[in-house]
């Protein structure tokens, strides 16, 4: 039976991408944060997936305001990284993983979760940043990723508890899927997240480590926090 083995975190700025791109990692700015993630790298080399299901959002590249899937499941066998207006990223194309991706998309489904099931779709920054990151620059990405999209863009989104719940769906359809593989499960986004107006920039430490500690020891309180509190803090 497939098994969950492990869960990585990290944002998918895409300056972070450009900088990777353009060789900028080892200019002063940027030293800090590459020199950061040398010990994930490390750990992605010593505990190697099988397939990595990503949990990332969309940027208006495979969905538009014509069509805005609150949860969508790639189940491609391959995935193109996107032009998101400077060029598609010279990174390896995403292989996809058709069986295990429909296997869950059925088992979720018949859990009560609607899905929007993509057989293409071109994959932005939001997916192929923390793969850069946690793979640095291979000829090919070590292993298939399954994309799962998640609707964080557009109102109105999903409540923590809805995806608190899928999540607990979608582990229960990998370790029912019947081949011996190894997953991860990974997510990607960012905390203190302001784009625009006042307070675009602004990190607010104190309520981002008590919520990603929270997340750790009782991951069920994290899930009721209202959208109201993200807005705020």
């Amino acid at each position: 039976m497939a098994r969950i083995t492990a869960s990585v975190y990290t944002s998918h700025v895409p300056a972070i991408g450009a900088a990777i791109d353009l060789g900028k990692t080892q200019e002063p700015y940027w030293q800090p944060l590459f020199k950061g993630y040398e010990f994930s790298k490390q750990w992605m080399k010593d505990n190697k997936p099988d397939v990595i299901f990503l949990v990332y959002n969309d940027h208006a590249t495979a969905f538009s305001l014509d069509m805005i899937p609150t949860f969508a499941i790639g189940t491609a066998a391959e995935f193109t990284p996107a032009d998101e207006g400077f060029g598609p990223r010279p990174v390896p194309k995403v292989i996809g993983h058709p069986d295990l991706a429909s296997h869950i998309a059925h088992s979720v489904i018949q859990q009560d979760f609607d899905l929007t099931i993509v057989n293409k779709m071109a994959v932005d920054h939001g997916l192929t940043v923390p793969l850069s990151l946690m793979c640095g620059e291979p000829a090919a990405w070590p292993c298939p990723v399954i994309p799962f999209a998640v609707n964080v863009v557009q109102y109105p989104v999903p409540s923590g508890q809805r995806c608190f719940n899928l999540g607990q769906a979608i582990r229960k359809a990998v370790e029912s899927y019947d081949e011996d593989l190894n997953v991860h499960i990974w997510g990607t986004g960012g905390m203190s997240h302001q784009l625009q107006g006042a307070r675009a920039g602004l990190i607010n430490r104190e309520w981002d480590n008590a919520w990603l500690d929270q997340m750790i020891t009782n991951p069920a309180i994290c899930a009721q926090t209202p959208h109201i509190d993200y807005v705020r803090e």
